[in-house]
């Protein structure tokens, strides 16, 4: 990356900027504001966080913020409510709370001397959504968006659940905001009221799994903030990026498709991260990117971004499943419109014969073992290390494999490729996980894309229906989106299993599907020549001035009782500790996750974690140490957390959490 330091305006950041709410919490913020801003205002650019802007996303927003400030612009970036060094306490995401304070820091903006009047927002996953959900309420001045790694649909397409299946990350994302939103404001901002403000906080603290676990069904609490419910309430112009290696993939051509404002998409092969410093490579100017949707619509400057094509993205080449992967080969494509006119729909049928272009016969039972889905990698991969899907022949194995015949030549892969099956079960209640694997000369098998569906939600996630069994009934499961080229001489497989775990939480008893019909309708894109687009080498402003003091590490291991069969994943990340050259608060984390199951019995499935937080400053320390377990039988999910607080050697908190949640249809 290059570092900029030259800018066309001068910049100082404002570290603790106090925002009064309407109802008198203050929410504080840092801003990047241009020096000679009371002279010649400039548009603001809000992100708005759970996530402690002094110490926990310092290091992005380091890179960021001071350069579109000095394009310009000033830059807010606050502490949500309830968490950082801001007032209030927070009772969950994308609260229609959360949303009107950022409303309200809009407001507050605009009525300072230095801002224009008009405003964007940005951000990735939690920044991302709440700023399309603030745009669906049009408030006075949001002109922009620029959205990374974000969803539209909170119920069918985030970490909680997915095809009406409940996602494992809706676990562990909850342990991870209990322990994230456990840290104490910083003494040196809120001064002595620090320890009052940290044990309220702590007191109201939720375990957010018991609120998400109780809505099973995609109903009204989902429906909020789900702008997928009326797309046409964002009129603001949106640039959505995401990454082939992000659960959050599909967002961008959701937008580019069903948007009727201003709308352009780019999708890179990069995991959970801004894709200025993104991996696998090649990371973009994603800055310089921004900066020209920022100039056109909170300027009005011609710039261009009108006659960008409605997508860009990666089109990847197939390469061998590695847990991490530094690059990964392909080239830019680009599509005028999304969909695309000139991306159709190739058909292959599932048969006794494996994938074929014409009709055949098929009868195929499926019963995947318990701890099918060993192979499938992170949710949403963050951490630079080994969190990207395997190769994929444990896991075929354990499916009902369907493979093409050698292709002859490149097959370019860009779009949502959609499976429809008829089939019978032989209980009320199952789950189905396909998967598209690229299959090369010597049998390895890559990951090409997946998806998953609850069959009581075949109809319905609002209104689920279980299975009959032995009646047959259609489905059909979208795959999740992807651009990846097959390459001449490999195969085409789908792979169908009734268990994915821990991807998804199992189904409470096996179940045998029995296949009768099947058939592949794969999104094929004519050949591309070469690279169709180029974007500028990433920048970034001066980065973050820190001092490490400790290395940290990320492990990812599976044991096998060879006793019971039962398997382990086994999750460790250490952030390392570090301290802040101006401000000195040293801060690290520590985390690990134990996935288990026994492969002849789902009710054996279960999750265990605990995260340690640690902060410090001189004779200053604080610690929190948060655990959280979920299991499940037949009827009922059993799930529970503890939360406890020190500071020094001085245990100041203790609090838990137990409870059962009736299975809904899952």
């Amino acid at each position: 990356m290059k570092t900029v330091t030259d800018f066309p305006r001068a910049v100082t950041c404002h570290e603790s900027v106090e925002i009064p709410m309407t109802d008198g919490t203050v929410l504080r913020a840092r801003l990047w504001l241009p020096d000679d801003a009371d002279a010649d205002p400039v548009p603001l650019i809000l992100e708005h966080l759970p996530y402690r802007r002094r110490d926990g996303t310092i290091v992005r927003d380091e890179l960021t913020h001071p350069y579109f400030a000095g394009h310009g612009y000033a830059c807010l970036r606050t502490d949500m409510r309830g968490n950082g060094d801001s007032e209030g306490l927070m009772e969950d995401e994308y609260t229609a709370q959360e949303l009107q304070d950022a409303c309200d820091v809009i407001a507050w903006a605009r009525a300072q001397p230095w801002c224009s009047g008009t405003a964007g927002m940005m951000g990735i996953s939690w920044g991302g959504f709440n700023s399309l959900q603030v745009a669906a309420l049009k408030p006075e001045g949001l002109k922009a968006v620029v959205t990374l790694c974000s969803s539209t649909d909170r119920y069918a397409d985030d970490i909680h659940w997915k095809g009406g299946a409940m996602l494992g990350e809706n676990l562990g994302w909850a342990s991870q905001m209990l322990a994230y939103s456990s840290r104490p404001p910083d003494p040196e901002v809120v001064g002595a009221d620090w320890r009052r403000m940290w044990l309220d906080r702590l007191e109201a603290q939720p375990f957010l799994f018991e609120t998400w676990i109780a809505h099973q069904r995609r109903d009204a609490f989902w429906q909020h903030g789900s702008i997928c419910e009326d797309w046409s309430a964002v009129e603001a112009a949106v640039l959505s990026f995401g990454g082939w290696h992000d659960g959050y993939r599909n967002t961008p051509a959701a937008l580019a498709a069903y948007l009727s404002g201003p709308v352009k998409a780019i999708v890179g092969p990069w995991i959970h991260k801004y894709p200025h410093y993104a991996a696998p490579d090649p990371a973009i100017g994603f800055l310089q990117e921004s900066l020209r949707w920022w100039d056109r619509w909170l300027k009005d400057i011609d710039t261009g971004v009108e006659a960008d094509p409605a997508m860009r993205c990666w089109l990847m080449d197939s390469v061998r499943p590695h847990a991490w992967l530094e690059d990964r080969p392909g080239r830019w494509i680009a599509e005028a419109e999304w969909p695309s006119p000139d991306i159709g729909m190739r058909t292959w049928h599932l048969t006794d014969a494996g994938l074929s272009t014409k009709e055949g016969a098929l009868t195929r039972a499926v019963t995947s073992p318990a701890d099918c889905g060993a192979g499938t990698g992170e949710y949403f991969p963050f951490a630079y290390g080994p969190e990207l899907p395997l190769d994929q022949r444990g896991d075929d194995a354990l499916s009902a494999c369907f493979e093409g015949p050698e292709t002859g030549k490149p097959m370019d892969i860009v779009g949502a490729p959609r499976v429809t099956l008829r089939l019978t079960s032989d209980a009320p209640q199952g789950q189905v996980a396909i998967r598209l694997t690229d299959v090369f000369p010597d049998g390895t098998s890559a990951l090409i894309t997946h998806g998953f569906l609850n069959l009581s939600h075949r109809e319905s996630h609002a209104e689920p229906v279980p299975m009959v069994p032995g009646e047959e009934v259609e489905i059909t499961v979208d795959l999740d989106q992807i651009a990846y080229r097959l390459p001449a001489g490999h195969h085409l497989r789908v792979a169908i299993s009734t268990a994915y775990f821990p991807f998804l939480w199992p189904a409470p008893k096996p179940v045998e599907l029995v296949l009768s019909a099947g058939r592949l309708d794969l999104p094929v894109r004519p050949l591309a020549e070469g690279a169709e687009w180029s974007f500028e080498g990433p920048e970034g402003a001066t980065p973050w001035q820190h001092e490490v003091l400790s290395e940290g590490g990320l492990t990812r291991r599976r044991e096998i009782d060879l006793a019971t069969g039962a398997s382990t994943l086994v999750i460790s990340h250490d952030s390392g500790g570090t301290r802040d050259l101006a401000h000195g608060l040293a801060s690290r984390s520590t985390t690990e996750e134990r996935w288990s199951i026994r492969p002849s019995d789902p009710t054996s499935a279960r999750v265990e974690t605990r995260w340690t937080e640690e902060m410090s400053r001189g004779d200053w320390a604080v610690r929190t140490e948060t655990t959280s377990w979920l299991t499940s039988d037949e009827d009922s999910f059993h799930h529970g957390a503890t939360l406890t607080a020190w500071i020094g050697d001085e245990q100041v908190f203790e609090k838990s959490w137990k409870d059962s949640t009736p299975r809904d249809n899952m």
